[in-house]
This record gives C-alpha cells, structure tokens and sequence, in this order.
C-alpha cells in the first residue's frame, strides 16, 4: 500500500477543524486528483501524507511505514522516497535551474555529493532531460529569478520527475499556467507517472482538469471526504454540491492555499 489514513482527523493549534475521520486507502501506481472549494482541507491532506505534520488522531501509512512511529532519521530516509510539488516552489532567486532540478537527488546522495553539486553540476545531462519533458531544456543554466511563475511551477516538477520517487505529492502545481499549458503539463506528469509506475496525488481547483487527466477523483469539503469516484461516475449535482457558494472551481489559476505543504530538507 502506498498511502493509508484510516479515522484520520488534524486540528490546528486555534482549534480549527482541518480533516476530520478521513480514510483512504491508495495503490501503488495510482494516480489520484483532490478537489474541494478553498478551505475543504485538501493542502492539508497532503501535508499528512508528507509527513510534514502529524495527525491529531487516527493512523497514516506511508510505504508501508508508520511515519510518526520512526525516528527522526527514519523518517528522513521516508521523506526521501516521496516526491513534492509545490504550488510555489521554494526555489532561490539566484539558483540556476540545472541547479534546482538536481536538489531532487539531495536526499538520496551522501552530503559530500550533495555538496560538490552545489558547486558544480553533476549531472547536467539528466536535469536536462527531465527539463526536457516539460519543454524547458533551454533554461537549464538560467537563474530562477529569471524564469515566470508557470515556468517555476515546471521545474519543480521537473526537480520531482530527476528524483524519481515512489509517491509525488502535487498541491497545485499548474496554478500559474495558462489552461492550455496546465492540461500539457498535466499530461506529461501523469505519463511519467504511469510509465514509471509512480503513485501520484494532485489536488486541483480546476475540476476540468482533474477530470481530464486522472483516473480517480477525491472530492473533498469541509475536512471530510464528499466522493471518490472515476471521473465518468461523478453526477454534475454532487459537483455542485461539492462547490455550493464557492466560485473557484472552474477557474485555472486559483487562490493560493494559506497553508503550502512545507519544504522538507533532502539531505
């Protein structure tokens, strides 16, 4: 099993509800889309299955592997197997994209490698490749702080697709792509997934794409789980339902979520 939540609820410290009893179960090789109107936990879900923060109740499985049971150690070695997407990629204005791309291996490269990476790109044929697939091989030596918003959201994937993973976890990563280029970008995402028999969740504001581009779809609201169907069983009032009172879900590029999943050092 990839991922399981099973009775899973998360409170914040104010005392706000942000999941409550979720339980989900996830295959290896999966490719899973998460939509909800803003505020229906779906940044935070992903944060568990990060394991960037701990449940309030109820038991998460990652790889087979109870992050919170695990020492430290133990669970940076996880944090390693997972891949993460960002909605705005923690990336250094002045850091070159080859550079960037490359970070995705930090995790699994001793600190010496990691190091003289830093210094000197490794690997700069792979982090073209990967750029590559995205149509950005040309911006390989560029600085960050040169690149537009969608073209960032790239390279991080990009920077996730090098690190070859076991799980990418995606918390809206075309937000800042026009409609045309999010659903390419989606496509090669979801293609790399399957070839390399990746499990991969998304969560998504633009509902059109999430049910163009995967094969099983969570809606969620209010911290609780609404659906979770193929895309040809969702009937348009449980999509309505979904999205009562909310006017994002057709929307491309949506509100960022208060709450990104946090950057989690590799090495």
């Amino acid at each position: 099993m990839s991922l399981s939540l099973e009775g899973v609820g998360l409170a914040h410290a104010n005392g706000r509800v942000a999941l409550s009893n979720i339980d989900l179960r996830v295959q290896p090789g999966e490719r899973v889309a998460i939509i909800g109107p803003s505020g229906a936990g779906k940044t935070s879900l992903l944060r568990l299955l990060a394991t960037g923060q701990r449940p309030s109740s109820g038991q998460v499985s990652v790889l087979d592997q109870q992050p919170w049971q695990l020492s430290a150690r133990q669970r940076q070695r996880l944090r390693a197997r997972i891949g993460l997407i960002h909605q705005s990629p923690p990336l250094p204005p002045r850091q070159r994209v080859v550079t960037a791309v490359l970070a995705g291996k930090l995790g699994q490269w001793t600190l010496a490698r990691s190091l003289l990476s830093l210094l000197h790109p490794l690997d700069s044929a792979g982090a073209a490749a990967a750029l590559g697939r995205l149509d950005l091989a040309e911006k390989l030596f560029e600085r960050c702080d040169q690149l537009s918003g969608g073209q960032l959201q790239r390279v991080g994937i990009a920077r996730a697709l090098y690190q070859a993973p076991e799980i990418i976890l995606a918390d809206e990563p075309v937000s800042a792509m026009d409609p045309l280029l999010a659903g390419h970008t989606l496509g090669v995402l979801n293609r790399e997934a399957d070839s390399r028999g990746l499990t991969l969740l998304a969560s998504l504001h633009a509902v059109d794409l999430a049910l163009a581009h995967f094969p099983r779809i969570i809606g969620l609201r209010d911290g609780r789980i609404a659906f979770d169907l193929p895309p040809k069983a969702i009937q348009p009032a449980q999509l309505a339902a979904l999205y009562a009172n909310d006017q994002l879900q057709a929307t491309p590029a949506a509100t960022p979520a208060p709450q990104p999943i946090p950057h989690i050092p590799r090495c």
